[in-house]
């Protein structure tokens, strides 16, 4: 089958949608630990939940360079994202403005992605954590910025470890990835400043 035969549409209404989507994605950063919903109406490629999909049609152009597992670099979610956003694939983490995780895969790490530096802290990578329901698994206790007092999330499907990566990214602020939880058309957002705790 040919590469252009593989890849489905993307947002019919791209300027509208996309606004819609940078919105969600503003407001899961702003708010972190609160679901938000990205009813953008896609057909994501196989392998790209459709609140990734739908962030990256939204931030990613020619200039983000994105990282994707090794199970996506060659299939139709490339073939997607190289169609509709222009992106160039990095086989380096440290080189992404924008990656998409397995939550559950044991690699890369969040420190294998760019912290961004002093003098450009936002030039840190995006990582997207693609999960197994952003409901139902291991309580997790959030405080920080755009918190109030404190908040609760249960994301299920993350790899072992993986909230103590979230503190040790914390403790670099104002450097470190942001993080953002997608499965299905929900997200939530984890950025930087956010305190993280198992609970007890």
């Amino acid at each position: 089958m040919a590469t252009q035969d593989m890849i489905s549409p993307g947002f019919a209404d791209p300027v509208f949608q996309s606004q819609a989507a940078f919105r969600a994605l503003l407001a899961a950063l702003s708010e972190p630990g609160m679901l938000q919903g990205v009813a953008a109406d896609i057909a994501p490629p196989e392998g790209l939940a459709a609140a990734t999909a739908t962030a990256l049609l939204a931030l990613a152009d020619y200039e983000t360079p994105v990282w994707l597992p090794e199970s996506l670099r060659d299939g139709a979610a490339a073939a997607w994202l190289r169609f509709h956003c222009g992106v160039a694939l990095v086989d380096e983490p440290a080189r992404a403005a924008f990656a998409v995780l397995d939550g559950a895969a044991g690699e890369p790490k969040l420190s294998d992605f760019n912290p961004g530096t002093d003098q450009f802290p936002d030039r840190s990578t995006t990582v997207i954590a693609q999960v197994a329901d952003l409901e139902g698994g291991a309580a997790l206790n959030l405080t920080g910025p755009g918190i109030p007092g404190a908040r609760s999330i249960a994301p299920r499907g993350l790899r072992p470890g993986f909230t103590d990566e979230l503190r040790e990214n914390g403790a670099l602020y104002p450097l470190g990835v942001d993080v953002v939880l997608t499965h299905g058309d929900r997200l939530i957002g984890l950025p930087r400043s956010t305190r993280i705790e198992e609970a007890r």
